[in-house]
């Protein structure tokens, strides 16, 4: 029999398109033969959708996106009989009472809403067995800041750097611009839980930090300031498992294929421009794999080692799990390595790095399936619950029972 497999695209976030494109490349992946999966987009307004044509990107190509949604059914997941079951919001006359049930869900959204473990809170609610982070790590990875102090206590390197919430520059800007010049300029600013480099920029100089700021706090509450490598060597490396149970994939060097400092969104999924000598890159709409990128990156056995292992430690330490990718800055001078943030669903879900390996796209998605239902049964073997006479015996305003406090 096969398995109901649902994967959600979409979201409330900067990154909305780049999820549906995503999405399709891991659908189209999917060995069909096993699964039937079940496209469920949530909209920029956070409702669910789903029709037979939403699993084809030529559904959403080439038009808005209010076309697509109303030739798709609105639905809602109710837990039933133990089953998670997709509903219509409205129900037709001869219509489907209901679209199945699922087995497995896949999330491919990225950024805020999404990523950041709000789809894995309520899959959880649901009780389906999801791919990925589950929702602390997706958390931890989502939010920089987060992400940062944890990497810091476990004795990972990082660039220097600090955070302050956005409003904060209204009546502290000497304060945070005194912190800016201890770091020396130039320096990078971001918003704490966006990605795709979405508000991100370069500031050299006082007035354009405060530009650069006013741009970041737009994003997120919280924005980081970190000191800029230079001349810095980007280095990505994927990590596919659970916690320290985990493996690596080939490293790929990513260029910029404009001439501005930071690898911008059009640079990573519009592709377009010059490829880096010996770089791959695809077509334009083909996601995080149409960036102009080195595979396998030109790093001596020692350096690719080296990497390897900090994304293993990087993966283990944030608690993450399924499919992630884990960015470094190299300085191409000293060679010493950074780690600058994990990607917990990375673009293209980074299954170039390991079809380089001798993984196929298919595979990986198999892995993926299994890795969400083994920690489904082990979940089912952790206590969770257990039964008391607190209800039973409890009075309220009376002497009896428990005295309101928490133990």
């Amino acid at each position: 029999m096969k398995l109901n497999v649902a994967v959600f695209f979409g979201g409330e976030s900067v990154e909305h398109e780049v999820s549906v494109i995503s999405a399709h490349q891991a659908m189209d992946a999917l060995d069909h033969s096993k699964y039937n999966v079940i496209p469920v987009y949530v909209s920029k307004d956070r409702r669910l959708f789903t029709s037979e044509q939403m699993g084809d990107i030529h559904f959403f190509t080439g038009r808005k996106l209010d076309e697509a949604i109303a030739e798709s059914t609105q639905i809602y997941i109710v837990r039933e009989n133990n089953k998670a079951v997709i509903k219509p919001v409205k129900t037709k006359m001869f219509g489907a009472k209901d679209f199945g049930t699922i087995d497995v869900a896949i999330p491919v959204m990225h950024g805020t809403n999404g990523e950041d473990g709000t789809i894995q809170g309520y899959l959880e609610m649901l009780k389906v067995p999801y791919a990925g982070c589950d929702l602390y790590g997706a958390a931890v990875g989502q939010d920089k800041v987060l992400m940062k102090h944890i990497l810091a206590d476990n004795g990972l390197p990082m660039a220097n750097w600090f955070w302050v919430y956005g409003n904060e520059i209204d009546e502290h800007e000497d304060e945070v611009l005194a912190k800016v010049h201890k770091l020396i300029y130039p320096v990078i600013l971001k918003p704490a839980r966006t990605g795709s480099s979405v508000g991100i920029s370069i500031a050299h100089n006082d007035e354009e930090y405060l530009e650069c700021f006013a741009d970041a706090r737009q994003y997120d509450e919280k924005v980081i300031t970190e000191k800029v490598i230079r001349p810095m060597r980007e280095i990505n490396c994927s990590v596919l498992g659970e916690g320290f149970n985990c493996e690596t994939s080939v490293l790929e060097e990513v260029s910029s294929v404009s001439q501005d400092e930071l690898l911008n969104f059009k640079d990573k999924y519009q592709g377009g421009g010059k490829s880096a000598k010996g770089a791959k890159s695809g077509s334009k709409g083909a996601g995080m794999a149409s960036t102009a990128r080195i595979v396998p990156a030109p790093l001596s056995e020692a350096e690719t080692a080296h990497i390897q292992d900090l994304a293993k430690k990087t993966f283990a330490a944030l608690g993450a799990g399924g499919v992630c990718r884990i960015d470094f800055m190299m300085d191409a001078d000293t060679k010493h390595v950074y780690v600058n943030e994990i990607n917990t669903i990375p673009g293209s879900l980074a299954y170039y790095l390991w079809t380089a390996k001798g993984v196929s796209f298919t595979e990986l998605m198999d892995r993926l399936v299994n890795q969400a239902l083994e920690r489904e049964r082990r979940r089912s073997r952790m206590t969770t619950s257990f039964d008391t006479d607190l209800l039973l015996n409890y009075q309220a305003g009376g002497s009896k029972g428990a005295k309101g406090a928490k133990g």
